[in-house]
């Protein structure tokens, strides 16, 4: 791997997330980064690379990569080229696996931001396998999701005794627009509901378990929880998926290991108008016209402004209780969408390709690949990961 002509290739990197990936690596990685750019269009990634320039002058001759999702030989030759891959291209069901399939069979890291259940078990099911004889690491959801819950919950476990069941929440709140690609991916999400079903009843029934362990996942109820910031509401999202899947693979979440997942709506009102809009969008994108009609609200590409961006902001609160005490946790940060999440995505980049892991292949979660490795990383970075002294703190 250390003999590939690039350490990282960014794929997609003119997309709005992308290209602010781009302008983190320019700013943030280390000068010998032997990194490229890559996507469909040499001329916008030319003139990203421009933009690149203005920042540091050293990425004037920084390298262009031609490669498309609909052209899989492009993408066997760029990741054959690279230690690690990222992709921002997404909607991840319907452009992801080409790019899956080539890191795979190469051997190659890959991280992505998907949040589409669906995309990461069908990934799994088709590649597991092949990444696992290859040595090739296919790390999902490497920004807001699941970074914060999934690397938030090891934090917390890892500030408790060895050996002791353990009992989780998190709660998730946040303030922040969102960009065209985030909205056809959560369209894609609550499209396709019946099929992520089948195929997560598929891998469950092929996927180890652990046998002396017992982890579960807990479904709550709405209520008003003072600690994480008023009434909060179960969020049956892919982020407690990620967190589950790290503690069936590490043993330091204990013999006895169960996690609820919320989102905090605050007043009592929001959380109405918050379950009463996530209802009627999933009943919306069941019918064809009227995806079409929620697809042209934000087109890819369109996203928050530098302005929005930096007012925006998020907070994952964790409690955990064991033996019958309970420890408090935080992880909180700037813009979830855009700004941090492109800071979490090239860190985990960085991680992959420059820091000492355990050895370990095929489809991993953030905690399993990199865990403390990136913690660092990301405390480094300027996202916070903190143990809270009492409830009240802040």
């Amino acid at each position: 791997m250390s003999e590939r002509e690039y350490e990282i290739v960014l794929f997609g990197a003119t997309g709005f997330t992308g290209a602010l990936t781009a302008e983190y690596l320019a700013r943030n990685a280390p000068p010998d980064t032997r990194w490229a750019i890559a996507g469909r269009s040499p001329s916008r990634l030319e003139r990203l690379r421009a933009q690149l320039a203005a920042i540091d002058s050293a990425h004037e001759q920084l390298p262009i990569v031609a490669a498309d999702v609909q052209d899989a030989p492009s993408l066997r030759a760029l990741a054959d080229r690279a230690q690690v891959v990222i992709t921002t291209v997404g909607p991840y069901t319907v452009y992801g696996e080409p790019l899956v399939a080539a890191c795979a069979t190469a051997g190659t890291d890959y991280v992505d931001l998907t949040g589409e259940p669906g995309f990461v078990d069908r990934m799994w099911l088709s590649y597991n396998e092949t990444a696992q004889r290859s040595g090739a690491r296919l790390v999902h959801s490497c920004g807001f999701d699941s970074i914060p819950y999934d690397l938030g919950a090891l934090f917390t476990v890892m500030q408790l005794p060895e050996g002791v069941p353990i009992e989780l929440e998190g709660y998730g709140a946040f303030a922040g627009g969102f960009s065209g690609g985030t909205l056809q991916s959560a369209i894609e999400i609550v499209s396709r509901l019946r099929e992520s079903k089948r195929l997560a009843d598929d891998r469950r029934a092929r996927e180890p378990r652990p046998a002396e362990r017992r982890i579960r996942g807990r479904i709550g109820i709405p209520r008003n929880e003072p600690f994480a910031g008023g009434w909060i509401l179960p969020a049956p999202t892919i982020d407690p998926q990620h967190v589950l899947r790290s503690a069936r693979a590490l043993p330091r979440y204990g013999p006895a290991f169960s996690y609820g997942h919320y989102v905090v709506a605050g007043s009592l009102e929001r959380a109405v108008a918050l379950a009463a809009g996530a209802g009627g969008l999933v009943a919306l994108a069941q019918i064809e016209p009227a995806r079409e009609l929620l697809r042209r609200i934000k087109t890819p590409g369109e996203g928050p402004s530098p302005e929005q961006r930096a007012g925006s902001h998020f907070r994952v609160r964790f409690a955990a209780r064991t033996n019958g005490e309970r420890l408090l946790a935080e992880v909180c940060g700037g813009d979830p969408g855009y700004g941090e999440t492109s800071k979490m995505l090239a860190e985990s980049a960085l991680c992959l390709a420059r820091d000492e892991l355990e050895d370990r292949a095929g489809q991993l979660t953030t905690a399993v690949a990199m865990g403390p490795a990136l913690i660092a990383r990301l405390q480094r970075a300027g996202i916070s990961f903190r143990v809270l002294e009492e409830e009240g703190d802040r």
